[in-house]
């Protein structure tokens, strides 16, 4: 993943030193997202190092500065977790280390969802803002039955192939080691009509208790059946959902008790993946993998 523009050790300033993030490293960049209350547990970091590339800036050991990205084929990625310590802010770190994955990435399309005080820094490479992701969280304030309809049910090894190919049409986007990785440690749920999977869920530890996403499917109503049916598995825990301010499901999370606590810009660098439907996307895994 070093480039001959960003080799291993190559040396920034005060004695500051660009490497690519390794295994190592994780400890060091758990620290940093707790400083910015974050809520990343560790395993949550070594999830996104095993499925995409990163670097992290060093000084005299210690993890100051971590970018992450994830490559989703040859054309599209991801990028996040693009942090810089406190005490380090102001002296251009975070340039660096956007520079440093652009490098590294290029020349796929980049999508990244932004903090307010990070948009200038991406504007300012060519990333253009196309949406605005609502975080939604909080312990529900009923507890869900399943579903009788029969119309969500668990998802099943032998579904994958469809999921990945409606995670396909709804995204644009090849994310079959995401989404395989995600289900080893999580909870897959299938809305079936008509003999066909038409849309998943999936529930898995992260954070502070459980997030719901990826969340695809044809209409709102059919999100909201995943969802209850994922919230009846887990119960009375924590739950971070995080949709598009365009889903249409911000006033029944509400609703059931999971407040809009925060917002994030969706920012692109180049061309959207093309999506064909009819699913879409009403909730993302996180806002790094978007």
């Amino acid at each position: 993943m070093t480039t001959a523009a960003y080799q291993a050790g190559d040396r920034v300033t005060e004695d500051v030193v660009l490497v690519p993030f390794t295994a190592p490293h994780l400890e060091g960049a758990l620290k940093l997202s707790q400083e910015m209350s974050w809520p990343y547990r560790l395993a949550d970091w070594d999830v996104a190092l095993q499925l995409g590339k990163g670097f992290v800036l060093q000084r005299a050991g210690a993890v100051i500065g971590t970018a992450a990205w994830w490559p989703y084929g040859e054309t599209h990625a991801s990028a996040g977790m693009i942090i810089v310590a406190k005490a380090a802010q102001g002296r251009g770190y975070g340039a660096r280390l956007m520079d440093a994955l652009l490098t590294s990435a290029r020349p796929r399309s980049i999508a990244l969802n932004s903090t307010a005080e990070g948009i200038m820094l991406y504007k300012r490479r060519g990333f253009v803002p196309i949406g605005i992701i609502h975080q939604h969280q909080g312990i529900p304030d009923e507890r869900y039955e399943p579903p009788r309809s029969g119309l969500v049910r668990s998802m099943a090894a032998s579904d994958f192939g469809a999921i990945t190919r409606l995670d396909h049409n709804a995204t644009g986007l090849e994310r079959r080691q995401m989404l395989e990785k995600l289900l080893q440690s999580g909870d897959g749920y299938v809305l079936q009509r008509d003999g066909m999977a038409r849309g998943y869920a999936i529930s898995r530890l992260f954070g502070r208790g459980h997030v719901i996403g990826p969340v695809v499917a044809e209409t709102a109503s059919d999100a909201q059946a995943l969802i209850e049916a994922a919230l009846a598995r887990i119960g009375s825990v924590f739950v971070r959902i995080d949709t598009s301010a365009t889903s249409q499901l911000g006033d029944w999370l509400e609703g059931i008790g999971l407040e809009q606590v925060g917002d994030a810009t969706t920012m692109i660098l180049g061309t959207p993946a093309p999506s064909s439907g009819p699913a879409r996307v009403f909730a993302i895994p996180n806002q790094s993998f978007g």
